[in-house]
């Protein structure tokens, strides 16, 4: 087993990157409040010439989740450009309203800013050629089994599931709540045909270090930040990119991560590990 390093500032590793790929929800802020130094910390980073990159499973356009981070409190100062699912999936959306292919929304309200102004027709579900699932249509009180006669049909049609939030679960205040990452992997594990958008999926790590070494006047030498043992961690491994694990945010919400021995127990359960942790992004 392959023991992070636990850190008590981001200082200690800072002088080693020129750039961030940093995860928001878990890490900037808890869904309702921004966990205290974060965007400090990566605000000094950026006093030093670093570049600062959010890279968001949000399902929704980065407009929107920079408004919401204003809204929340977390400094503009603490990033130079934001890259969600969301973006991602807009593009795959204008693509295949140039095929003429008609799709399924599955999301809720707040999820509208994500479909405005695309030329492609929504249908109901016996007209779509695919489904666009971006979240639970209420994540307050819903869960996946709420979903389960929905993905007989899904199924049935032989449909192809957009999933516009890879996440399973985030921490909201003091809660965990279901995401779409959730659903589609109960449609997935039963052989229907699901394409994922965002971390850990690699086309949105090679559209993030394309960014920002187009930031930098030298080879960017990336550290990735996240929360997410499933996601955030595995994702920057895989592209070669070494990660700082905040463990206050999803993964310890739901339990108790107070040594190096059980964080990497977390991380070797989804078969990667981090080169360091803290309990949240301090300087």
């Amino acid at each position: 087993m392959t023991l992070p390093h636990l850190i008590s500032g981001f200082r200690e590793l800072a002088d080693n990157y020129n750039a961030i790929l940093c995860d928001v929800w878990g890490v900037l802020h808890n869904g309702r409040d921004p966990f205290a130094g974060a965007d400090t910390a990566l605000a000094q980073f950026r006093e030093t010439g670093g570049k600062v990159l959010l890279l968001s499973n949000a399902p929704r356009p980065r407009t929107t989740v920079m408004a919401r981070l204003d809204e929340i409190g977390v400094s503009r100062e603490a990033y130079d450009a934001v890259l969600t699912s969301g973006d991602v999936a807009r593009a795959l959306l204008v693509e295949r309203g140039r095929q003429k292919k008609t799709c399924h929304h599955i999301g809720p309200a707040k999820d509208a800013d994500l479909l405005a102004g695309i030329d492609i027709r929504f249908t109901q579900i016996d007209e779509a050629d695919f489904i666009l699932f971006s979240g639970l249509n209420d994540d307050t009180v819903e869960t996946p089994d709420d979903y389960l006669d929905a993905i007989k049909t899904w199924h049935e049609r032989k449909l192809q599931l957009v999933c516009a939030n890879p996440d399973r679960q985030v921490q909201f205040g003091d809660r965990v709540i279901y995401c779409a990452g959730a659903v589609a992997e109960i449609y997935e594990q039963n052989g229907g045909d699901v394409i994922w958008l965002g971390k850990p999926y690699q086309p949105v790590y090679e559209r993030a270090c394309a960014q920002l070494n187009a930031m930098l006047d030298e080879p960017a030498r990336i550290l990735a930040i996240g929360d997410g043992p499933k996601t955030d961690i595995p994702g920057a491994e895989a592209a070669g990119i070494d990660a700082l694990f905040i463990s206050g945010g999803l993964a310890g919400a739901l339990q108790n991560l107070d040594t190096a021995e059980q964080i990497a127990a977390i991380l070797e359960a989804e078969n990667t590990h981090a080169l360091a942790t803290m309990r949240h992004l301090v300087w």
